[in-house]
């Protein structure tokens, strides 16, 4: 591969389970980082929980995507020596990267205070449900409980009347990895210039409500919640969404008043442009419903595959509603690579890549996510462990993989 791994001179210890904290976990191997994953010596507990590929039943790709590219050791942290282990992996590291909440921290010894009194350049970064202040601090979330649930996201998608919509897998998780991703490099930047490691925090709740901020900026002034509003009662006929005659959905994103005429036009409906009702933006919005069902008419008339030609002559701006299937054989992914290939003993097979690319660096997943333990044996040997040590630790029950 061309150019450089960013972080190829970079350690991470990496104290994490199920998907969030992992998944930066993932960019920052992507990145080229040496991340070492401690793992409890059963395993993470997301291993083999999710949907398995009908053709490759025994490899857990969901795993592959948030785990690729590091090294495993399985060690038992509630052992004094297990913990211990991780210490000295981080005497030796640039990041500790954890969701392990505070308190769990400072029952290990793996708190920000005694790691960086081992090693002051260290970036001790948490990722967590609410945060490492406040009353809670040490409730246990998961993204659709402190993302999806208490960022008000949940809500905000909830239509008037309607059920509360279910999130698929790690929406959030993958969102606040990224963010996490950008904290650690900050606090890298910021040990290179210091000589010091600092803290970084990083939480679902939090990212939530950046992910919300549109809307939470007005009703932080004027304390309003927001309007919530059906499909036939949105600010403008055309950023909605239409079903198609195939029982297909599309998406129109046109907010601005310039677009109702060449719309209108595009659909041959130029008797729309003609009605007093419709003449104004104020006339659309206080006349919606009806607009609305007279598109729906005209939208069931043709497919989706039809409707999209037809906009992209116009230069219309539209979406369709994809499925996953789809989404994985979208041409525009391949083209910007969208899909790497992880070679894998079992059988190569398309992941997720990482969502940036830097002109000049190689960032890429390098390699399948390893075995329980895999790598003990040799990260133990590269801490100064001997043979006799190591299996003795394993014999103790305090690492597994060996």
């Amino acid at each position: 591969m061309d150019g450089i791994g960013p972080l190829d001179d970079i350690r991470v210890v990496e104290i994490s389970s199920w998907m969030a904290a992992p998944s930066a976990g993932a960019i920052l191997a992507d990145m080229g980082a040496d991340v070492v994953k401690v793992e409890p010596l059963t395993g993470d507990p997301v291993r083999n929980m999710s949907r398995k590929a009908k053709d490759a039943p025994d490899i857990d790709h969901p795993f592959h995507v948030d785990n690729r590219g590091k090294r495993s050791i399985a060690v038992a942290l509630d052992r004094p020596e297990g913990a211990e282990i991780v210490r000295r992996l981080t005497e030796r590291a640039d990041v500790f990267l954890c969701n392990l909440l505070p308190h769990r921290q400072e029952r290990y010894g793996l708190d920000a205070a005694t790691l960086h009194a081992r090693n002051p350049r260290l970036v001790h970064a948490t990722l967590s449900g609410y945060g490492l202040a406040g009353p809670d601090a040490r409730r246990p979330g998961y993204d659709v409980t402190a993302f999806f649930g208490r960022g008000a996201i949940t809500d905000s998608m909830t239509e008037p009347g309607g059920v509360a919509p279910q999130p698929r897998p790690a929406q959030g998780d993958h969102t606040t990895g990224i963010a996490m991703v950008a904290g650690i490099l900050a606090a890298l930047r910021v040990a290179e210039r210091t000589g010091k490691g600092t803290v970084v925090d990083v939480s679902l709740f939090a990212t939530a409500a950046w992910t919300m901020a549109t809307d939470l900026a007005p009703t932080l002034v004027d304390g309003r919640p927001v309007t919530k509003r059906d499909r036939h009662h949105l600010i403008t006929p055309l950023a909605n969404r239409f079903r198609c005659a195939d029982d297909r959905w599309i998406i129109l994103n046109m907010p601005e008043a310039r677009w109702w005429e060449p719309f209108c036009k595009t659909i041959e409906r130029p008797d729309l442009l003609e009605d007093e009702r419709f003449a104004t933006v104020k006339g659309r919005f206080d006349h919606m419903p009806e607009i609305i069902d007279t598109i729906d008419q005209v939208m069931a008339t043709r497919t989706l595959a039809e409707w999209g030609r037809i906009f992209d002559e116009a230069g219309l701006i539209w979406g369709p509603a994809a499925s996953i299937d789809e989404l994985t054989r979208d041409p525009q992914a391949e083209a910007i690579g969208l899909f790497p290939t992880v070679e894998h003993p079992e059988g190569d097979f398309r992941t997720v890549a990482a969502p940036v690319k830097v002109v000049g660096a190689d960032i890429r997943p390098r390699g399948p996510a390893p075995t329980v333990g895999q790598d003990t044996a040799t990260v133990l040997a590269e801490l100064g462990y001997g043979d006799d040590e190591v299996k003795a630790l394993a014999k103790d029950g305090v690492i597994a993989g060996v």
